[in-house]
C-alpha cells in the first residue's frame, strides 16, 4: 500500500484567463516548503426532535478552500507570486537583465490554479479560482528566506493524474536572511534585530446560493500593509517620528549583487510611540508596529522592485 510523502509531493500553478476555469497547457513547477491549501466541508448537527435521544444524522455546510502556501523568496519563481498579489508588472530592461516593477493598489488582480500533486497515490488536487489574499515576510540575522501566502479559492478537485502537462521551470536561486536589510528614508537603519511585513488584499469572499457550494468569487477590497520593526534602543531617530507623528519610508530587500535583488518599499509609514521597559542590565529594545498609508508620490503605498534575467511575468 502505498503513503503520500511530502518529499515527493510537487506544487504547479498557471493564471487563469477566465477566474474559476482551470487553464490548459504547460503548467509552472513551483517551489515550496510547505502548503495546507485545500477544501474543507463541514457538517451542520441535526436539529429534528422527536425522533428520540439519539441524533438523526448531519447535514453538509458549505465548501471552503483557502489555506497557506509557504514558499522561498528566491529570485526568479517568487515573481509569480508577486503577480498573483499585486497583479503584472511593469517591466523594463536593465543591461542584460530585467527591472519588474509591482505596485499595490490595483483595481483588478489575477487568478490561478494550482495543484498539488502526490505522486504516491497517485492524487492530485487542483485547487482553481485562487486569489492571494496576503504575503507575510519575516527578516532575521540567519536561515532562509520565506514568504507565507494566504490564498482563496474557489473550488478543488481530485484527479488520479496531473493536468499540468510538460511542466517548465525557472532555475531556484535563494534569497538568504544575511542579504537582508532595511533602510529608512533611504539611508541604512542601524540596531535592527527582526522585521516583518504584511500585505493584504483583503479579499471579499462573494457567497452567493450555489448549488455546487462554492463561493461566487474573491475580490479585493481597502488593501493593508503593516508590519514591526525591533531595534536596540541607541538613537532617538525613530522615537522622534513616532512622537511627531511625521511619516518615513521604509524599505525592506534582500540582495544578492547590483544586477539582482528585491526590495519591498512603503512609501508613507507611521509608526506608534512604544513604551521602553527596562527588564534587567542587558540592552533595552524597542519593537515599532507601524502601519502604511498612500503617499502623495509615488501615489501609492507599496512598490516592489524585481531585478533578474526573466523576461516577462506576463
Amino acid at each position: 500500500m502505498a503513503r503520500a510523502y511530502g518529499a515527493n509531493t510537487q506544487l504547479v500553478g498557471k493564471f487563469e484567463s477566465s477566474y474559476g476555469t482551470p487553464p490548459s497547457g504547460n503548467y509552472s513547477q513551483l517551489p515550496f516548503v510547505s502548503s495546507d491549501l485545500g477544501s474543507e466541508q463541514g457538517l451542520v448537527a441535526s436539529d429534528l426532535l422527536g425522533q428520540g435521544r439519539d441524533p438523526a444524522a448531519p447535514i453538509r455546510d458549505i465548501i471552503r478552500v483557502e489555506g497557506n502556501v509557504v514558499v522561498p523568496v528566491d529570485l526568479r519563481n517568487f515573481g509569480l507570486w508577486l503577480k498573483a498579489l499585486l497583479g503584472a508588472p511593469t517591466t523594463g530592461e536593465d543591461g542584460a537583465n530585467y527591472t519588474h516593477t509591482f505596485v499595490s493598489g490595483l483595481a483588478a488582480l489575477p487568478s490561478l490554479s494550482l495543484e498539488i500533486g502526490m505522486p504516491d497515490i497517485p492524487a492530485y488536487f487542483l485547487s482553481s479560482g485562487i486569489r492571494a489574499n496576503s504575503l507575510q515576510l519575516s527578516f532575521s540575522r540567519s536561515g532562509a528566506a520565506n514568504a507565507t501566502i494566504n490564498c482563496i479559492a474557489q473550488g478543488e478537485a481530485r484527479a488520479s493524474s496531473s493536468g499540468g502537462g510538460t511542466l517548465t521551470t525557472l532555475s531556484l536561486t535563494r534569497f538568504n536572511q544575511f542579504q537582508g536589510s532595511v533602510k529608512k528614508d533611504g539611508s541604512v537603519l542601524g540596531n535592527v534585530t527582526g522585521a516583518q511585513l504584511t500585505y493584504t488584499n483583503n479579499l471579499e469572499r462573494i457567497e452567493t446560493i450555489r448549488s455546487d457550494g462554492k463561493i461566487e468569487g474573491a475580490d479585493p477590497t481597502i488593501a493593508a500593509l503593516t508590519g514591526n520593526i525591533d531595534v536596540r534602543f541607541a538613537d532617538t531617530a525613530l522615537i522622534d517620528a513616532a512622537t511627531n507623528n511625521t511619516p518615513i519610508e521604509l524599505e525592506f530587500a534582500y540582495t544578492i549583487s547590483e544586477d539582482f535583488f528585491l526590495v519591498f518599499t512603503a512609501h508613507e509609514v507611521y509608526l506608534p510611540k512604544p513604551k521602553l521597559a527596562v527588564s534587567g542590565p542587558g540592552g533595552i529594545q524597542a519593537s515599532f508596529d507601524w502601519q502604511a498609508a498612500k503617499a502623495s508620490s509615488p501615489a501609492r503605498m507599496l512598490t516592489v522592485t524585481l531585478n533578474n534575467d526573466v523576461e516577462t511575468y506576463a
